[in-house]
């Protein structure tokens, strides 16, 4: 008979008593938090002595015989492998860092996970951050941010990774800074190189033209060092390095704001053919001697309006 590997097995003599067998189950039927786990009887021959045999626990998250629902669940999908070239390889493969009891696994560009060893019911196995963005400071990539992961609290989970020269690839440490944000350290030599890390030679010749039309703004002083920012932010996120915060407008309401467009253009072409209708008219007027209202005279009933200028006090306009 084979025995579940759900429970603590328990091989018994044939001669053994309630009291014993009551003894018995008082010991394995609890464990160390108090829960109750089960217990399988297997009963031998009367010959030989009363046989113990623990097996731990396969409970957790990570149990194979759960279903998929019960499993790690991501609340959404990684972002696009991006950054440079020669960390794409990364890309598919995972490392594993054990501290204590968390075992932690960081898969480049997929996710960070975390695995507690120990043999309980409740043992915990998380995600720690799902790929997202890049973190980039003076035209230098200084991380990568893996979030979206399990839910702690008000907020979820989220990693920061840290690329560090090293002769192999491996993690080196983990830690929580603060409460539900990780830090992992990544050595690899793929990062040793000067240059290896900056961002101007990975984009497309039209976005590193525009950085260096941004530039030239700046030092001109045509633009503030916000709109500088925005700018240079805008060109990381076409390159897909940084994770768009824009909100994409449906395409019902573009079409309808092309057509309300379309609808202001005609009628100011009506409104042109309109006053020239009226001149053509007050030419016949004047040229029969028929006496008629000027425009001078309508303009004193009339409440006259100011169209201010739709820039604020102080902005020409420029980003």
């Amino acid at each position: 008979m084979t025995a579940s590997p759900l429970c603590a097995t328990i091989s018994l003599c044939e001669d053994t008593d309630a009291d014993q067998k009551k003894w018995i189950q008082h010991q394995f039927h609890t464990n160390t938090n108090g829960s109750s786990a089960p217990v399988c009887w297997l009963r031998t021959g009367s010959a030989g002595k009363m046989k113990i045999v623990e097996e731990p626990n396969a409970f957790g998250l990570n149990n194979p015989l759960l279903s998929h629902e019960s499993r790690l669940q991501p609340k959404v999908n990684p972002s696009p492998v991006s950054g440079p070239a020669h960390l794409h390889p990364l890309a598919g493969k995972c490392f594993s860092f054990t501290e204590s009891v968390y075992k932690y696994e960081f898969c480049p560009f997929h996710n960070v996970t975390q695995h507690e060893q120990i043999f309980r019911w409740n043992a915990y196995s998380g995600i720690l951050g799902i790929w997202q963005e890049w973190e980039i400071t003076n035209n230098t990539f200084t991380g990568m941010w893996m979030r979206e992961g399990d839910t702690c609290g008000t907020k979820n989970r989220e990693t920061k990774v840290t690329l560090i020269c090293s002769t192999r690839s491996k993690v080196a440490q983990v830690s929580e800074p603060t409460t539900c944000t990780y830090s992992l350290t990544f050595e690899t030599p793929l990062v040793c190189h000067p240059h290896s890390l900056l961002v101007y030679p990975i984009l497309s010749e039209r976005l590193q033209s525009e950085w260096d039309e941004a530039e030239q703004a700046r030092y001109e002083e045509l633009i503030t060092e916000q709109g500088y920012n925005n700018l240079v932010k805008d060109i990381f996120e076409e390159a897909g390095l940084l994770k768009s915060q824009k909100v994409k407008i449906p395409l019902l309401e573009a079409t309808t704001a092309s057509d309300t467009h379309t609808s202001m253009h005609k009628c100011s072409e009506d409104l042109e053919k309109q006053r020239e209708e009226i001149e053509r008219l007050r030419a016949l007027l004047i040229q029969h001697n028929i006496p008629f209202e000027s425009e001078q005279n309508v303009s004193k009933n009339t409440v006259s309006t100011t169209v201010e200028d739709p820039h604020l006090r102080g902005d020409n306009g420029l980003l």
